[in-house]
This record gives structure tokens, sequence and C-alpha cells, in this order.
């Protein structure tokens, strides 16, 4: 008895109804065609700091799906670098988080190259930098062996863990994926999101790798996506809204595995998933701009590097209070400097204090610049 679809006779030959996707399909491509339109309309500055935005959240949020948290101001860094932006308040970054950095730009950026076995290689090479997942090591620079055990995902408490699923044997990898490499990279009629969609589902189901497979799995569908719009800035983010919906993006994918070759309820949970990030682009561009409305309302004002570092930071969501100890902190200046930095802008009518008090003096962005 067959229990995964790889199994199957006819497989990868993935069939669904048209007619139950034709309408939400429709939708989510109106929608992406007016957010990209609307993005181009917005000037190359305001893209730039958009595209950044995105980028950084679908990093962070593509390794939270999978358990791992990664800082936002590393990775908005290391971003930053690799595309030549000059931020405020850049800081160094960690090797892993170089490491997702890489992958995704070599994904989102080099869209124009095709997939082949050798730059997939790279992907899990960039995750695992150091060759191993906790204390075990990976294969580095080929598909999984399976030396020790099948692939198996499997959840649970240690002694009684169950087996969400098990993935082809490693034997099979070489054939599985020069097949889907193939598909992946021919030029074809199918729609690009349902591509994307479809990409994604059969990465995932091969598992070839020993650890990364969902991570890269996303980075293949965004691939395609940015084919698709010929541009590779990112105005939202798939990641990002998986993250909020992880629970049933792991049990449709569990059950679509089970059954047959109809992905069809796949296929409508990924395009609603696609519509909710685009809808979830309004906070990000809410973000870009408010920022950009911030600066050019003060643009003329006498401001120094360490409040333009926390005036960034303020307008990119600072969390918890800023005080001027913290002031001092983050600029690495001194009490007394931090005093003077802060009075200087509430003067100039841009910070003020906040009426709640406390014990020590929280500053706020004037109700305006908000």
């Amino acid at each position: 008895m067959n229990h995964y679809i790889h199994q199957l006779p006819d497989w990868p030959r993935f069939n669904w109804s048209q007619e139950i996707i034709a309408a939400p399909l429709a939708a989510v491509r109106h929608k992406q065609g007016r957010l990209l339109g609307r993005m181009e309309a917005l000037g190359f500055s305001l893209r730039q700091e958009a595209g950044l935005e995105t980028l950084t959240l679908d990093i962070v949020k593509t390794s939270e799906i999978e358990g791992e948290t990664l800082n936002a101001q590393q990775v908005r860094s290391s971003i930053a670098r690799r595309l030549g932006i000059d931020i405020a308040g850049a800081v160094p970054s960690d090797r892993n988080v170089e490491g997702v950095v890489e992958m995704m730009l070599d994904a989102t950026l080099k869209f124009e190259r095709p997939l082949s076995a050798e730059r997939l290689f790279g992907w899990p090479a960039a995750l695992s930098p150091t060759g191993h997942s906790g204390s075990e090591r990976l294969t580095v620079g080929g598909w999984r062996d399976d030396a020790k055990a099948p692939m198996q995902v499997v959840a649970g408490p240690m002694g009684r863990e169950s087996v969400h699923y098990e993935a082809p044997p490693a034997r099979l990898l070489d054939a599985e994926m020069a097949k889907f490499v193939e598909w992946v990279n021919q030029p074809d009629s199918l729609d690009p999101v349902l591509k994307s969609a479809i990409a994604h589902l059969w990465f995932v189901t091969i598992h070839p790798f020993d650890d990364g497979n969902g991570r890269i799995a996303r980075a293949i569908a965004d691939w395609i996506l940015a084919r698709s719009e010929k541009s590779s800035q990112r105005f939202y983010s798939m990641s990002a809204q998986i993250r909020l919906e992880r629970k049933a993006y792991y049990d449709v994918l569990e059950r679509t595995q089970r059954e047959t070759l109809d992905i069809t309820a796949w296929l409508e949970w990924f395009i609603g998933c696609l519509s909710r990030a685009l809808d979830a682009t309004e906070t990000t561009l809410a973000t870009v701009l408010r920022k950009a409305r911030f600066w050019e309302t003060h643009g003329s004002a006498m401001i120094n590097d360490r409040q333009r570092l926390i005036l960034n930071k303020l307008l990119n969501g600072f969390e918890g209070k800023l005080t001027s100890s913290e002031w001092a902190k983050l600029t690495k200046c001194s009490q007394d400097t931090a005093y003077r930095d802060i009075q200087d802008l509430i003067e100039q009518g841009i910070l003020v204090k906040d009426v709640a008090g406390g014990r020590s003096t929280n500053y706020l962005l004037k109700d305006g610049d908000k």
C-alpha cells in the first residue's frame, strides 16, 4: 500500500481542478499587478527601502518557521551591505545570518540564472556554514545519503515520536532532482503562481538535503515569483505570512503528501496565503512611507549622526523605552551627550517626553511624526 504521493506510479504528474482555482488565482494575480504598479510609482529610493524591509522580514520569518530566531538588525545590516545601501546603525552579522542572507539574495537577485544541482548544493552549505546541524554532521556539496536512517519528519516527546513524513530514499535522489530541475527551468504556459506553488510542494516532498529543505523550498518559490515579475526587488513576503499560518501550512503539506496527485487543496491554500501576504504588504509600505514623510519634513533640520541613528530606530519600530541611558548605550556616548542630543530634538519639535512618566523619562517621536 502506498503511503506517500512520491510512491504513486504516476508521480510527479500533478493534477488539479482549474475550475476551483481559476477565480482565486485571477484575483491574486490582479493584487500582485496592482502592488507592483504602486511600487513603480514610488520612485527608486522608496522602492529600495521597501525592498530592504521586505527582504529582512522574509529572511527572519523563513527561519522562524523552522524554529530558528535571527537578529533582525543583523539581517537588515547584512542585506544592506550586500546591496550597497547606506543605513544608519549597521551592525556586524553572525555567520548563520550571513548564510541565510546569501541564499535568499542568490535566489531573488539572480532570478534570471537557472537552477542547477550545483547551485542548489550551495544553499544548504550557506545555511549551515560549519557543516553541522547541532551535533549532526551534514552532507556538503551533494544530496543526503541516508547513511544513518531514512529521511523522516518526526514530532513528539523523546521515545514517543510519531513519523509525519518519510521522503524518497537517497538512491533515487539523482533521478528525482534531475527531473525537478529540468521542469523548474523549462519555459511553459503554466501560471507562475501555480508553478511556484508546485515547485514548493515538489521540492519539499523530495526533501533532498539533510537540513534546510523548508527554507530552500520557500526560496525556490520566491525565485519563480521573481522571474515572473522580472524584478529582484521583493515587496511582499510569503514566508512572513506562512509564519503566521504555520500550523495550517504544515497540516496542508502533510495531508497533500499522504493523498493523491490531485493537489487542488494545496494550490488553494498557497494562492490564499499569497493573497494574504499581498494584503499584509500595506503594513510594510505604510512604514516606508511614514519614514519618507518624516525625512521630507525634517530634511533641513540640524541632526547629527547619533540623532539620525536613534530616529531611524524609532521609525523602524523601536521596542522598549527610549531613556537617556538607553540613548547613551545605543550611540556609545556619555550620559551628558545623550541628554544634550535629546534636548536638542525636543527644542526642534521632533521628540517629546512621554506623559506617562515613570522612574526614568521616556522619549517619543512627536505625534505628527509617527
